[in-house]
């Protein structure tokens, strides 16, 4: 069960969602089921359009024949899910490249807006390659796409998926192009694990629970570690992934985004605009790894036939990625913070594990979010075992979305990104300057790791781990 159209607020207008790159794999994936999940559900509004962009000679057919529309809905008829779609999406192709086709999608958008005689939000999705970012978004707004609708009466929004840039000059560059076309309001830079329920509940059992919240400091917590684990290895992506690596891919995106969330001060009002305020505080205290302490603080790995699979014998690119680093306020002062994410591993997990101080005996407390698989949160507690002895053992409490909320459902995480974007909620996304301040922390590593071959770690798919740890 999903929540329906009166349970969001405020209502979600009318929008024409234009998707650049809609036959790409991120769009057939996640974009296309999540707005088919919407659409059922009611929780857009019927006068909702989608326009695909693509440069290939496609059909609606052809575009949604290959699509898997997952759902916890016991029953669903694909071909139905397919006709919904096709009734609300056209296709529209253009030359990414080429300004007279940008005119000719304002003409389109223009048209479909004079049929239904309402002004319609427009929203730009863009799934497409990273290198095209610029190039799109400078044509957006040359063209005169970055407008309201004709009537003035609408609003604008730009949608675009990680990564954001390729390191802290190249992010900056791309923060400038978008600055020149668009306003930092209509800009939603997405992170699709920040739209996890898990995380977005972190905030919750803080700032709604006192109990944690008096010892949330490093008078009372050891050490965090947000780790993000898979067994699955690049999935054919080479082209997208021997660039980038898991540094990039993960820790300096998703990752820092989440120990935001994690280590953040309570917000003045916990409202977007002070929750970003505070996010963004603390991202601009992470200490940088400095460049003679990276190969103590850092780990970088690669597993065994990564580099037949990218078809490059001297690639240097890591597929798994250890970093420690420190938070220089008073708050959080001397506590061990460690970022870990790998693919081929011996499990698929992510979660943030809280370490609580040790008492004199050794004991202690771990505090886990499990952000996937079964979300929840579980706390460690020390407990006597039944008898005349004093043994002890470790009790896991344990919440389960599944269990407590088993009949209530949650939307996934592409849903609520694009909830949350057509009714203009800034929440789940990052802004410029906390991205800009999370590649300041990873680029003296990447400074490093580029002039230096000799430190990374080869490993047998299906290990916990490169062997060496931090």
């Amino acid at each position: 069960m999903n929540p329906k159209l009166d349970e969001v607020s405020p209502k979600l207008e009318p929008s024409l969602i234009v998707i650049f790159g809609i036959t790409g794999d991120l769009s057939k994936r996640y974009l296309l089921p999540a707005l088919y999940h919407l659409f059922k559900n009611e929780l857009l509004d019927s006068n909702t359009e989608l326009i695909g962009i693509t440069r290939q000679n496609i059909t609606l057919d052809e575009l949604f024949q290959d699509i898997k529309f997952g759902t916890t809905d016991a029953k669903i008829d694909e071909n139905d899910a397919r006709q919904i779609l096709k009734t609300k999406t056209s296709l529209f192709h253009m030359d990414l490249n080429n300004p007279e086709d940008y005119d000719k999608l304002l003409q389109k958008m223009n048209s479909q807006e004079e049929q239904k005689g309402i002004c319609l939000n427009r929203l730009y999705y863009l799934s497409i390659p990273p290198q095209a970012y610029s190039s799109v978004i400078r044509l957006l707004g040359e063209r005169n796409l970055n407008k309201s609708c004709q009537h003035d009466q609408a609003q604008t929004r730009l949608l675009v998926e990680k990564p954001f840039g390729f390191d802290l000059n190249s992010a900056q560059e791309l923060v400038n192009t978008i600055d020149q076309s668009f306003a930092e309001q209509q800009v939603y830079r997405i992170d699709h694990y920040m739209a996890k329920e898990t995380v977005q509940n972190i905030l919750t059992f803080r700032f709604k629970n006192p109990i944690f919240e008096a010892i949330w400091d490093n008078k009372h917590i050891a050490s965090i570690e947000i780790s993000a684990k898979q067994k699955i290895g690049i999935e054919g992506r080479a082209t997208f992934y021997e660039p980038l690596g898991a540094l990039r891919d993960f820790i300096q995106s998703h990752l820092l985004q989440i120990l935001g969330i994690v280590a953040m001060d309570q917000p003045e009002h916990m409202d977007s605009q002070h929750i970003h305020f505070a996010k963004q505080a603390l991202l601009e205290r992470l200490e940088a790894v400095p460049a003679d302490k990276v190969a103590e603080r850092t780990l970088r790995g690669q597993y065994e036939g990564y580099r037949e699979e990218v078809k490059n014998p001297g690639s240097v690119t890591e597929t798994y990625a250890e970093i420690k680093i420190f938070i220089n306020n008073e708050r959080w002062q001397g506590v061990p913070i460690k970022l870990i994410t790998g693919k081929m591993l011996d499990k698929h997990e992510t979660e943030i594990c809280v370490t609580f101080t040790d008492k004199d005996d050794g004991s202690s407390n771990h505090l886990r979010f499990r952000i996937q698989p079964n979300e929840g949160i579980e706390l460690d507690l020390v407990t006597k075992k039944p008898g005349y002895s004093q043994d002890v053992k470790t009790t896991a409490m344990n919440f389960s979305y599944d269990t407590e909320f088993a009949h209530d459902g949650h939307p996934n995480a592409y849903e609520r990104v694009l909830v949350d974007a057509v009714r203009g909620d800034h929440t789940l996304f990052a802004t410029s300057q906390e991205i800009l301040a999370s590649w300041r922390v990873v680029q003296p590593v990447l400074d490093v790791w580029k002039n230096k071959s000799d430190d990374l770690v080869v490993y047998k798919p299906g290990a916990s781990a490169p062997s060496r740890h931090l």
